[in-house]
């Protein structure tokens, strides 16, 4: 029986219309189930059902609120296994990492179910005699969420946590590429929340430009800075609010301080951790040149000794990149790589393997430079460009040489090189002797320049999309 992946509104299933098919990545000859792309008035209905539901939400107890964010946060948490085998199934990530993937989105839940109890407004004194002024915040309303095929749980839950949690409803439009998570996504939600409440359109970029040009109450997406753009362009149209993380070029800078095996260790972990496929992933390196051959030498081994494979296979560690247009996306990069002058180590192309699947060898170019486009462009893959500098000053103004702003990473074990670069390295993370990744939940995340537009996401500065600040000043009289 083929499974279908529909779009719920108001609590019902809409399982007929146009069907996309949802291919597995790791056996491209298998379908694993059909999407069906809601049409213009499903999203009409959709976002109809969550003004309705709106301000029943948000009249709901916050002690209730709590425990109903809590119980899909435990729920996720306990299927975390069932899960993240449907999420590798479709996206191709290892097993381990979809199956992480789900049970951070639960704590992602559980966080915001605790912040439902945190809503503590403000109080002033006015410039007036005997007036009382408080400032409180309230729901924006109803929120769109586009959410990538990447990071399909995790991405969703960080958005839908607070969301909920501060008293909107939401439309959420997943990937194409990923249904079949964001079916089951949708149906634990459906469980434990009122009708109307939480709502999904499934369906290509059409359904997610619809739902942009909708009259929601804010736009929240996660992206490319092209399809950005478009978002922003439309939602602004009807005044509503605007929240896009996209593109990056992070950097890793290596200084002649560092401990080599840990920059090598890191560096593997940014450049190839879910097969590149990440927004914070390492796609610079940037080594000083006393060290650079050591490194090298050292990284290049490390990286041939990553096995790729099918995702649902014990000890994959890459699996196959998302769909055959991304894996075609990459190959065009690797190519442009060497045609600009750069130098391939390892892979370049497909990898080996017993399945016919979309897989890509780790790919490490080095003799590259900031002029390049491969050193520009975002190829979220797992490809890694490696330049050498003569000092730590010239590998922070390359780290800084670029029209993104989201994640920079520093390896040495110089204080004074640390602490200058936490303080003028132009991202919206920085990292120390770590990746450009693993960021935690209860902290704020987001970049600079192109890699973001609009209010931080996660931990408590959510709410400064989420809410709506008023003023109210009362004169007792």
């Amino acid at each position: 029986m083929t499974n279908i992946y529909g779009s719920l509104i108001n609590g019902e299933w809409h399982n007929v219309g146009n069907e996309i098919a949802n291919i597995n990545p790791s056996e491209s000859s298998q379908v694993l189930g059909h999407l069906i792309s809601a049409n213009s008035s499903q999203i009409d209905d959709a976002v109809s059902s969550a003004r309705h539901a709106q301000p029943l939400w948000s009249a709901v107890k916050l002690e209730d609120k709590k425990n109903i964010l809590y119980a899909i946060g435990q729920e996720l948490m306990d299927r975390s296994d069932e899960i993240g085998k449907i999420l590798s199934s479709e996206e191709g990530k290892p097993f381990a990492e979809g199956r992480g993937e789900v049970f951070r989105a639960g704590e992602f839940y559980q966080y915001y179910a605790a912040e439902c109890l945190r809503q503590i407004g403000e109080s002033a004194a006015s410039v007036r005699p005997n007036i009382d002024i408080e400032i409180s915040r309230e729901p924006i309303g109803v929120a769109g969420l586009i959410t990538p095929w990447n990071f399909p749980i995790a991405i969703a839950a960080w958005k839908m946590g607070p969301a909920l949690a501060y008293g909107n409803t939401v439309v959420l439009k997943p990937s194409e590429l990923t249904p079949a998570t964001a079916h089951s996504l949708a149906e634990v939600l459906d469980k434990h929340l009122p009708k109307g409440v939480f709502n999904m359109v499934q369906g290509a970029g059409d359904v997610g430009a619809a739902l942009s040009a909708s009259k929601v109450d804010a736009i929240s997406f996660t992206g490319s800075v092209p399809t950005g753009k478009k978002i922003a362009l439309a939602a602004v149209k009807n005044m509503a609010r605007v929240q896009c993380e996209m593109g990056s070029k992070n950097p890793i800078v290596i200084t002649k301080n560092a401990d080599i095996d840990l920059a090598v260790a890191q560096s593997i972990h940014g450049a190839f951790g879910a097969s590149g496929q990440k927004c914070t992933a390492s796609s610079r390196l940037i080594v000083e040149d006393s060290i650079h051959d050591e490194f090298v030498e050292k990284f290049v081994k490390a990286a041939e000794l990553k096995k790729v494979g099918h995702a649902l296979a014990e000890g994959t560690e890459l699996g196959p990149v998302v769909s055959e247009g991304q894996m075609n996306k990459i190959l065009s990069y690797m190519d442009l790589a060497k045609s600009e002058g750069g130098t391939l180590l390892t892979g370049g192309g497909r990898a080996e393997s017993e399945h016919e699947g979309y897989y890509l060898a780790p790919t490490i170019f080095t003799d590259t430079n900031n002029q390049m486009r491969v050193n520009k462009e975002e190829v979220f893959g797992p490809m890694t460009c490696i330049m050498r500098v003569d000092s730590y000053e010239e590998g922070l103004s390359l780290a800084n040489d670029t029209e993104y702003g989201l994640s920079a990473s520093i390896i040495t074990n110089s204080v004074k090189e640390a602490q200058h670069y936490k303080r003028n390295a132009k991202f919206g993370s920085v990292l120390v002797n770590l990746a450009t990744a693993g960021l935690d939940y209860h902290v704020p995340f987001g970049g600079r320049n192109a890699s973001s537009y609009g209010p931080r996401e996660q931990g408590e500065h959510a709410k400064d999309f989420y809410t709506i600040m008023k003023t109210s000043y009362t004169n007792p009289g």
